[in-house]
């Protein structure tokens, strides 16, 4: 649906070239999550907005979407794995909710051209 397309590519580049935002300390609120729990409660919330905005998906298409972010998340989990249990950042929160709803734009176009 959105991995092999070049959207998706063109998101791993926008993440790449922001990696010195995970390289670098900064402001960490009190209670700050770690970045993988942000990073899969923030991609959660944008797959069940998916689901609850495009209501005529069948259960097959839903399965692709939790597939699918399951590669995004595995994808973001390699390229950040060795800050994956720090705290995050408040640049690093900004910029994960900001890839999280780039991704759902990606899912919201593949549907739209799917209907």
């Amino acid at each position: 649906m959105v991995l092999d397309r070049q959207g998706y590519d063109d998101l791993i580049m926008y993440l790449t070239q922001n990696l010195a935002l995970f390289e670098k300390p900064g402001e960490i609120k009190p209670g700050a999550p770690t970045v993988m729990e942000l990073i899969e409660d923030v991609i959660a919330q944008n797959v069940m907005l998916i689901c609850e905005q495009h209501t005529d998906l069948n259960t097959e298409q839903r399965s692709q979407i939790v597939r699918e972010v399951d590669g995004i998340v595995y994808d973001l989990e390699e390229v950040l794995s060795s800050i994956t249990s720090q705290p995050v950042t408040v640049e690093q929160h900004a910029f994960i909710d900001e890839f999280a709803g780039l991704v759902k734009n990606l899912f919201d176009s593949a549907l739209t051209q799917q209907s």
